[in-house]
């Protein structure tokens, strides 16, 4: 039987044959995510160790409708793009459930691995160097025309050396267009650009005109996290952050901080969009401010110009040793996993 008969059909789906995957090939283990629309569990398939993404279809029509919508939009834009620091698509399905395979990484989410690291702060070279990873990655996205919307801590993954960072979820991820009203509200409060904001109130679903730069805004708020390992405008609920950040002006303090790393904070958040800069000139200056703080040649370690598109910061002293390996091992240990599978319907069943 031919793929397109099994699940989809390849023009409806809007997908070349070789990403479509047969649900029966896969086997779903514990769960390592959850979101408000999906969740997310370590599986395999092929004998391949994935992350499985299950989406909510939602109760009423509109919800079907919208998530239906968002799954395909996501799909479509994970089968355009590749790159080392974007996790790496595998395949996808829409029936019996809708579901998106990726590579598993078992490093964690960004946001626990500063959890787990606080009170302490990373060495600066490492943050600096997870910064650079994600304007990598940030970089090839809006080279391919797409504005991923969603950039925090909670879709940033480590992979499981602890030493590299992958962007993830690209549900709320949309393709530019000058003429396009696209809806605000969409990412998460506290990481959000003022521009998606209504400039009377907060109302969901509003329409608004905003480009790629929303993205530069958020990967600032993400720097100055990693800078910091602070949660930003902490003491204030995400809407109050929201409403001091849009109404206010209001941005993280930058005491204390090198005056190139500032610099690249104060002009990612500016509160003009088009003072911004595109993520090709965030890394150039993620680049200078990391050589100019390397030791002299014969002291750099010979892996940091390892790859002709990365600087991989030396790693901090102590840092893996503070960190788990894995997210959430509580469900089903990976042995058990391994030694009795279960088909994907039966564990779909007793754990969706």
């Amino acid at each position: 039987m031919e793929p397109e008969n099994l699940f989809y059909s390849v023009d409806e789906f809007g997908l070349d044959v070789k990403w479509l995957i047969d649900p029966q090939h896969l086997l779903v283990g514990p769960k390592i995510g959850e979101g408000a629309h999906a969740k997310v569990y370590e599986g395999k398939y092929k004998n391949q160790n994935v992350a499985i993404k299950i989406v909510h279809r939602g109760d009423t029509q509109e919800e079907i409708a919208k998530r239906e919508a968002r799954f395909e939009r996501e799909v479509a834009m994970l089968s355009r793009v590749q790159h080392k620091n974007l996790a790496k698509y595998i395949g996808a399905c829409k029936e019996p459930v809708m579901v998106i395979v990726t590579e598993l990484l078992l490093g964690g989410t960004l946001r626990k691995y500063l959890l787990n690291l606080r009170p302490r702060c990373l060495d600066t070279h490492v943050a600096v160097g997870f910064a650079l990873d994600i304007a990598r990655a940030m970089e090839c996205l809006h080279s391919h025309g797409i504005i991923h919307r969603d950039l925090k801590p909670e879709n940033l993954i480590l992979t499981a050396d602890q030493k590299t960072v992958k962007l993830v979820d690209f549900g709320l991820a949309r393709e530019e267009s000058l003429t396009e009203m696209m809806t605000a509200e969409t990412g998460t409060y506290r990481w959000m650009a003022p521009e998606l904001y209504s400039t009377v109130t907060l109302r969901r679903g509003e329409k608004q005109h905003y480009n790629n730069k929303v993205d530069a805004y958020s990967f600032a708020i993400v720097l100055w996290e990693l800078l910091h390992n602070k949660l930003p405008f902490e003491g204030m609920s995400n809407l109050q952050a929201a409403y001091a950040a849009a109404f206010k002006n209001v941005r993280p303090g930058l005491e204390k901080l090198p005056e190139d790393l500032a610099t690249i904070l104060s002009s990612c958040w500016n509160e003009d969009p088009n003072a911004r800069p595109n993520f090709s000139q965030i890394v150039q200056m993620l680049l200078h401010y990391l050589s100019a703080i390397l030791p002299p040649e014969p002291m750099i370690p010979s892996r940091v110009f390892a790859s002709e598109n990365a600087v991989f910061p030396p790693e901090s002293p102590g840092t893996r040793s503070l960190m788990a390996v894995r997210e959430d091992m509580g469900e089903t240990p990976r042995s058990q996993m391994e030694t009795k599978p279960t088909s994907f319907f039966f564990c779909f069943n007793q754990c969706y």
